[in-house]
């Protein structure tokens, strides 16, 4: 089995989201022994934004066949991502860009867009300054995941959120201790 642990946050050390993604990758290693993990920085790596160049010597192109690769390869995908102005990192985006690629992750058929690399387990790392819930019309960055992630196939799919997170230090801590709760109650029975 193969872990991919994606962080985008710009924050480093201060960041809730690489706090709670690692959470989420370490309960993976604890209750599946001899998973292999790949990790990738994509705030102190980032990918170059995606242009239309076609040169596979270019360095680009490279990079993004390498992350490509990894997240098919991939049976779980954990993903720091916070909220940054309602939606995700740049960062989060540019490596997006780099795998929903027609014809390998997608493809378009008599019924429309089919979804090609599914089976995989999802799990977000979400952190918000504010308090948005399952339903507010500001958050573009869980219902952009999911529908990106949706149409490629990967439709399992799980959320952590620290919500909040902005509203004082007494918030920010409970949204993290629920959002710990959560990883260590209900991930290892979704696992």
């Amino acid at each position: 089995m193969k872990l991919l642990h994606l962080d985008s946050s710009a924050l480093g050390t201060h960041s809730v989201t690489r706090e709670l993604s690692a959470a989420i990758a370490q309960t993976w290693q604890r209750t599946h022994p001899g998973i292999e993990t790949r990790y990738r920085d994509l705030a102190a790596d980032p990918l170059p934004h995606w242009a239309p160049v076609s040169d596979a010597a270019d360095a680009a192109v490279r990079t993004g066949s390498e992350a490509m690769d990894e997240f098919l390869a991939a049976d779980v995908v954990v993903i720091g991502a916070p909220m940054y102005n309602f939606g995700i990192p740049s960062t989060l985006k540019a490596w997006i860009d780099r795998i929903a690629v027609a014809g390998k992750t997608f493809r378009y058929g008599p019924n429309g867009p089919e979804g090609l690399a599914g089976g995989k387990k999802l799990v977000v790392a979400s952190a918000r300054g504010g308090v948005y819930g399952d339903s507010s019309p500001y958050d573009f960055q869980e219902s952009y995941l999911r529908h990106l992630f949706g149409f490629l196939g990967v439709t399992d799919i799980e959320f952590v959120r620290a919500e909040g997170v902005a509203h004082g230090a007494e918030q920010k801590v409970a949204a993290i201790a629920q959002a710990h709760a959560r990883i260590e109650q209900a991930l290892p029975l979704a696992a």
